[in-house]
């Protein structure tokens, strides 16, 4: 079977975590026997129809013809998943992960881009957003189709499995807070995240908050957190680590903490189930999809005192979240579960 992706986002050597859940649906298919190709270009406007152009003159001498082509967001690669089902009767399917559909984060045009957008997602032979709440965003902006699915984000192997030797601090006696993120602080608010930490850290002392990742707020928030002078110890910021430390600092941890503004369903949250880790997050997006109460705890968005409440209340009740039955919940974002829907639904569109 061979599979064609045509992305609006990838990994490159420019940015590796871009469009990273893409390469790993692409690995997941083709750990099921597809022939995966992706075609994708990073530039606008002519540069990028350049591109694309290009792009598939290569493909198409070197490769052949695709059996069925996966679009990873509703964008202008539509153009060539509509000219390649006119021409040569080549199905499609659509992966969506985008935000913009949220009206907490509302960036859908409209216009002549958003009829165009319409018509291609018409025409494709399945939808697949990532939650249940993006799919109803979708259709609040007139997206249309007769075939809609829910499909996951794929989590990488070893999150399933512990890792030795660590190559991260070990977890001492004090309970261990997570997080990880990307540090957009429109989108993942952080700095709320950090005052009700520090209204937790008003009321005991017997913890401590590792704080994961890089971004474009990055140096913002450890500059507020120095504003809220924090205890000694209490808080570390890591900057920027491997996916196989994130995932021994899963394994290390007690409870992880994201308190989001708005989200479709973050793979980080996949990441903790797949480990056992329990979560509190805010109830943004589709994660009350994801996280049960068997996994962990939802507050309102922008509820500070929810979110202190909450971790006061884990750090005395985390026998209530068994790890291996959080992991059960996990499973399903397995490379080998995702890769067999996905391969499944590929030959059910090509009939």
């Amino acid at each position: 079977m061979r599979v064609l992706f045509l992305s609006a986002w990838y990994p490159t050597e420019r940015d590796a975590m871009a469009g990273l859940f893409v390469q790993k649906h692409a690995e997941a298919v083709k750990q099921q026997g597809a022939d995966v190709r992706v075609l994708y270009s990073e530039n606008t406007g002519l540069a990028w129809l350049r591109d694309m152009y290009q792009g598939w003159r290569r493909l198409r001498r070197e490769w052949g013809l695709p059996q069925v082509v996966q679009m990873n967001v509703l964008d202008k690669n539509g153009l060539l998943a509509l000219w390649l089902k006119w021409r040569y009767h080549i199905p499609y399917v659509i992966i969506e992960h985008w935000s913009g559909y949220l009206p907490v984060n509302f960036s859908f045009r409209g216009g002549w881009h958003g009829w165009l957008m319409r018509h291609i997602a018409k025409r494709a032979s399945c939808i697949l957003p990532v939650s249940q709440m993006l799919e109803e965003a979708m259709k609040a902006c007139g997206i249309e189709n007769e075939h809609w699915q829910r499909i996951h984000n794929v989590v990488d192997d070893f999150f399933y499995q512990p890792i030795s030797p660590l190559t991260i601090t070990p977890k001492g006696n004090k309970f261990r807070f997570l997080h990880v993120s990307c540090f957009d602080e429109k989108a993942k608010n952080v700095q709320g995240m950090l005052r009700a930490i520090r209204r937790l850290a008003n009321k005991r002392q017997d913890f401590e908050c590792i704080i994961v990742g890089t971004g474009v707020d990055h140096a913002q928030a450890m500059a507020y957190a120095r504003e809220l002078m924090f205890p000694h110890g209490l808080l570390t910021f890591t900057g920027e680590q491997t996916p196989h430390e994130v995932a021994q600092w899963m394994q290390e941890s007690d409870c992880f903490v994201l308190f989001s503004n708005y989200e479709n369903a973050p793979v980080v949250l996949s990441e903790c189930l797949a480990t056992g880790l329990p979560i509190i997050s805010s109830r943004a997006g589709g994660i009350p999809e994801m996280v049960t109460e068997q996994d962990g705890i939802l507050v309102n968005t922008q509820n500070e005192h929810q979110l202190t409440n909450a971790m006061l209340w884990i750090m005395d009740y985390m026998s209530n979240y068994p790890p291996q039955q959080i992991r059960e919940h996990g499973r399903k974002y397995s490379y080998t579960v995702v890769g067999k829907q996905l391969v499944e639904l590929y030959q059910k569109v090509m009939g």
